[in-house]
């Protein structure tokens, strides 16, 4: 099993050097999030992470959930490790403190997030469905709900899970059955079956907080007529504190292809008492205050797994020896050569390398337009933050967990035979990612997100958002001779985007079947540009450190050269998805159901 290691340098040069967290945050107001109060956090996280999750990972791959009549019981050690996780304050670092947090930055919280995910994903879903509950009581519960479910959910007392696919409809929701008939009381009565509830029912926490999708008497068809419910396992009494059992059960738990160690949950609501949280028959667009901080939570899998996957690769690149290379011994008084020496194996490594920390810079900016979005007193800022993150949200989720995918592929490839054995580690973080390219909606809804609702729906404007930012830098270094390397490419491709952008547009203007037909093409070529950009970006800074002398050579050159790589061997993929995209819907479309036979 790798040994996992928080990449604290590259997490620095993120905040600090690429972002200048300092700033950020002095400019929200954020003054706890000082520079030494950040590296205390991170560095506490980290050790964490290292020394109590990780160790824990094969545990629960091996051992999974175990589900009887009485409820969930989770892998040795898990529920030891979420008590020292509350004891340690996590579950309220980003809560606002007239609400019992701590009142960070939520960019500071993903950090965190990022080296729990990292580290043992299983694990980490638990109180990360709960960080999700905590911001729809928060942005849509009354003040009595606030106090009753708030406090408890802040202080990692109760945890939470999001109750919306059922077996009948996954991600389209407009079709759910649950029902919600309205109590005497002012409660409701909420009955109907959710399937594939990821921490539904366990044992580390005394109550669970369900946040449920169900449909009033009455209320309009389809995604219009949806109402959202707060159902507890166990209702709280007169003091706030675990009260009589509620109506709802776990059914069963899914024997799945990976995170064993997270229960997933076929979830029974028999009449169970439930209270209306937010607007009714609004309770979609409430949801979604959930969902987007959960994409962008499943996104940092895709950082997690290229990350995990890196490590243990270089690793056992470095120490195993086979073949010599193709220009001379590198290792003459050994039998065989590391074959880390080798060009193919430096091609897996350095793909796994440019996505893990291309990713980590995506998602690190875009998390502190997240802060923008919760901190800022100004409205016109937060607007264009929020609009900001409304763009990119669809591009981490999608785009960083396929590439994620794909890196852990390669982990698996560098070992050999040996990744394919369960000891290794290897090929258990390609079953645990592959939920990543499906939960949360999958890379082609998240396309159809991407093309449809914010690039063509705005008239190309969230689009244009970005890649102004990509004009402006390129203009800005423009007579930097090293930087030609990169501006001139991106350049090209940040014309060409908009220029693609237009001509899928003109012929969904003719055939709508033209959007989905480019939709996840086009959602790969927009994530490979952007993040060439922050590759582009970090070589800048990168060179001028080099340039100053840094005592970080060997750290600085890397990256130049790691964003080298990029441009050359990956970057230029972006042709085939445009090429492809081009290709148009017919040839998707023509062919009569009636053929399509085995």
């Amino acid at each position: 099993m790798p040994d996992y290691k928080a990449p604290l340098r590259d997490m620095k040069f993120v905040m600090n050097e690429l972002l200048d967290c300092e700033s950020h945050y002095a400019k929200l107001g954020a003054d706890d999030a000082s520079q030494d109060m950040v590296d205390a956090i991170v560095g506490e996280g980290a050790k964490f992470c290292e020394q109590v999750l990780a160790p824990l990972n094969r545990v629960g791959d091996e051992e999974g959930c175990t589900w009887s009549e009485e409820g969930v019981t989770t892998p040795k050690g898990f529920k030891e490790a979420y008590q020292q996780y509350v004891e340690g304050g996590w579950p309220s670092m980003t809560i606002p403190v007239e609400h019992g947090g701590q009142g960070l930055p939520e960019s500071l919280g993903l950090v965190m997030s990022e080296m729990v995910g990292t580290s043992n994903w299983a694990w980490g879903m638990y109180p990360g469905l709960s960080h999700g509950a905590v911001n729809t009581v928060e942005t849509h519960g009354t003040d009595e709900q606030k106090e009753v479910y708030l406090s408890k959910l802040v202080t990692g007392e109760w945890t939470g899970t999001m109750c919306l696919t059922e077996p009948h409809c996954g991600s389209d929701l407009g079709i759910l059955r649950s029902k919600a008939e309205p109590n005497a009381d002012g409660s409701y009565s909420i009955s109907g079956t959710k399937i594939f509830i990821s921490a539904g029912e366990h044992d580390m926490a005394e109550n669970i907080i369900h946040i449920v999708l169900a449909r009033l008497p009455g209320a309009p068809s389809g995604t219009k007529g949806i109402s959202l419910f707060i159902v507890p396992k166990f209702l709280p009494d007169a003091n706030g504190g675990v009260g009589e059992r509620n109506a709802v059960t776990c059914g069963s738990i899914e024997h799945k292809m990976g995170i064993h160690g997270n229960s997933t949950c076929v979830m029974n609501f028999d009449a169970a008492k439930g209270f209306l949280i937010g607007p009714e028959n609004k309770g979609l667009a409430c949801m979604f205050t959930f969902m987007n901080f959960a994409r962008l939570g499943t996104a940092i899998q895709g950082l997690g797994a290229a990350e995990g996957s890196f490590q243990g690769a270089l690793t056992y690149a470095k120490d195993r020896l086979a073949m010599r290379s193709l220009s001379g011994a590198k290792n003459p008084e050994g039998p065989a050569d590391p074959i880390i020496v080798h060009p193919d194996v430096r091609r897996m490594l350095l793909t796994q390398k440019a996505f893990a920390e291309g990713a980590r810079a995506m998602i690190y900016f875009t998390a502190q337009h997240a802060d923008v979005v919760r901190m800022s007193e100004d409205e016109a800022e937060r607007k264009e933050s929020d609009e900001m993150m409304g763009f990119m949200t669809p591009i981490l989720k999608a785009f960083l967990t396929e590439v994620g995918y794909e890196a852990a592929n390669h982990g698996v490839q560098v070992f050999g035979g040996h990744g394919f054995i369960a000891e290794w580690g290897m090929e258990q973080i390609v079953r645990d990612t592959r939920i990543a390219l499906l939960y949360e909606g999958t890379t082609g809804i998240q396309a159809l997100d991407l093309l449809g609702r914010k690039v063509l729906m705005t008239q190309g404007e969230a689009l244009k958002r970005f890649t102004k930012l990509v004009h402006v830098f390129c203009k800005e270094q423009a007579d930097n001779e090293e930087m030609k390397q990169f501006i001139e490419p991106l350049q090209k491709l940040n014309k060409e985007w908009g220029d693609v952008t237009m001509k899928v547009g003109m012929s969904a203007m003719k055939d709508r079947e033209e959007v989905g037909a480019a939709a996840v093409d086009y959602l790969m070529y927009s994530g490979y540009i952007t993040m060439a950009y922050f590759w582009a970006r970090m070589a800048l800074i990168a060179q001028q450190k080099l340039a100053e002398g840094s005592s970080e050579a060997g750290f600085y050159q890397a990256k130049v050269q790691t964003a080298q790589f990029y441009f050359k061997r990956i970057l230029p993929r972006t042709s085939a998805h445009a090429e492809s995209l081009a290709g148009g819907a017919e040839v998707l479309m023509q062919m009569d159901v009636e053929n399509f036979v085995f």
